[in-house]
């Protein structure tokens, strides 16, 4: 052998984030003067140095260089024992390398990071937070996590409560805030609280002892069942519908029967006479003037819808002179969307019908036209999506012959929504005319 080389000691510590030095002595034992490179190897050359890295020696001298070990402090630089290698290379007899070895302690170091996500939540008894806990250390650890308030309002629950972490692994940990009570009515409690992430290492490493525990500020801000502007809501309705009761309901009533008493003294005949015309009337069978001030032909176009046609029924009431009695016929109309049907009532034989009231009901709030017609006379045509009831009155009755129809042609052209809820399947419209039927005079 031309080269010799020797560590100093056997063994070296040295911690995480400082530094530390052994010396190396290389001896030239050969006959010509000879250059040497130095270098770490091994898992320790990404940290450490030969200083100087390149020696030249004339034969039978040495040189002592120094090896600087300086570990970051990094969890990816495990604690324990790790080997040192310099290997010293001739550069004109490579064949007589050499590479003395030691053994590197790195010293162990903690650092653990935790992070509460969020840290502030409401809601009214309990909320879920997330725990995230990250071993920075280059030893293993079990973390325990707690959590305290002051005041025990609250109970705070860890999912799993304790984790065992390798250097530079990470974890989450679920938590539950729960409060004791709940609040139900005022305002919105804040509740503090924290949560501790502690450490110990593993017993078999002999490393130091844990580091200080990680605190972590938390607040659980619980809110009241019943807010203060919903009981301010309530109230106000309250005394709205105390002052329906009390006030606006009397005097709707009252004006309710004041107009339907007015309405039955218009409808009265004058001087005795029995309807066919009015005071100083013409006696004309359709121009008579209703009530609401529109012409006795039905100019009024109220809303209305189509449906599927059926026949008319009639009902009378009470006999009066000369075979005179009031009378009144419904005409129930259902009619498929897109289609059209007619209904009809026909004036018996022998009679003569005096119509003074129609009454149209839309009730499901169809959509399409309705014509009512009186024998050849067109009274009416109006759209069923402008009305849901409707209603025509003449002081002087339309007279309708004997064997003449009342006709209601609806055409759907869409059905609507009843009280259900549900859309019906076709239009509906009911029509019922009132007035008097008669005997032809002989």
């Amino acid at each position: 052998m031309t080269t010799s080389a020797e560590l100093e000691t056997p063994t070296v510590t040295v911690l995480p984030g400082a530094e530390a030095t052994t010396t190396l002595t290389v001896r030239n034992d050969g006959d010509i003067v000879e250059a040497y490179t130095l270098e770490v190897v091994g898992d320790c050359a990404p940290w450490s140095t030969v200083e100087p890295a390149r020696v030249s020696l004339y034969p039978g001298t040495s040189e002592v260089v120094t090896v600087r070990l300086a570990p970051p402090r990094s969890h990816e630089v495990r604690a324990g024992e790790m080997p040192l290698g310099v290997r010293v290379l001739p550069t004109e007899h490579p064949e007589s390398v050499a590479v003395p070895e030691a053994t590197v302690v790195v010293g162990p170091f903690h650092e653990l990071r935790a992070e509460l996500d969020p840290r502030r939540r409401s809601g009214w008894l309990g909320a879920r937070f997330r725990t995230s806990v990250q071993n920075r250390g280059n030893t293993a650890v079990d973390v325990a996590l707690t959590g305290k308030q002051a005041g025990e309002e609250l109970r705070l629950a860890f999912t799993p409560g304790q984790r065992h972490l390798e250097p530079g692994e990470s974890a989450e940990v679920g938590l539950r805030v729960r409060a004791r009570k709940l609040i139900w009515f005022g305002k919105p409690v804040a509740w503090p609280f924290e949560v501790e992430a502690a450490e110990g290492t593993e017993r078999d490493t002999g490393s130091e002892q844990p580091g200080r525990p990680e605190v972590l500020p938390g607040e659980f801000a619980q809110l009241p069942v019943l807010p203060r502007w919903l009981l301010i809501v309530l109230a106000a309705l309250l005394a709205l519908l105390l002052a329906w009761f009390a006030l606006v309901r009397p005097a709707v009533r009252s004006t309710a029967k004041q107009a339907a008493h007015e309405a039955a003294q218009e409808k009265t005949p004058r001087n005795g006479q029995q309807g066919s015309t009015t005071a100083g009337g013409t006696g004309d069978p359709g121009g008579g003037q209703g009530e609401n001030g529109g012409q006795g032909d039905g100019s009024e176009k109220p809303n209305a819808s189509a449906g599927s046609g059926s026949g008319g029924s009639s009902s009378g009431t009470g006999g009066g002179a000369g075979g005179t009695q009031q009378s009144s016929a419904t005409i129930d109309v259902q009619t498929g969307s897109g289609a059209k049907k007619k209904g009809t009532y026909q004036v018996p034989k022998g009679k003569v019908f005096g119509i003074t009231d129609i009454v149209v009901a839309n009730f499901q709030g169809d959509e399409g036209v309705l014509t009512i017609s009186f024998g050849e006379r067109k009274i009416t045509t109006i759209a069923l999506e402008t009305f849901r009831n409707q209603d025509y009155h003449w002081v002087t009755p339309i007279q309708i012959q004997e064997n003449d129809t009342v006709t209601a042609s609806v055409t759907c052209a869409k059905p609507g929504t009843p009280a259900t809820g549900t859309q019906a399947s076709e239009c509906h419209q009911v029509l019922n005319v009132s007035g008097v039927l008669s005997n032809l005079a002989p």
